[in-house]
């Protein structure tokens, strides 16, 4: 097994060659899906835009969207 110091060095080696690539760390934050008022959440918002038009624009403008692309399904 690995001791957190070999672990530590390990990370650290690999963001000096992110680095030295050009890249840089981001970080997101998603909502957490195991939530149990996940659900009725999503539930909520998406009932909330169920009949609103510019949330029909929008989906139209991104199937329109999607159908240009080649391979898209």
């Amino acid at each position: 097994m690995k001791t957190p110091e070999k672990i530590l060095s390990n990370v650290t080696r690999s963001r000096v060659r992110m680095r030295e690539a050009g890249l840089r760390p981001v970080q997101f934050w998603v909502p957490d899906t195991r939530r149990p008022e996940f659900s009725s959440e999503i539930r909520e918002q998406c009932m909330a835009l169920k009949d609103d038009p510019q949330e029909a624009e929008t989906i139209a403008f991104a199937e329109q969207a999607a159908r240009e692309i080649s391979g898209w399904k």
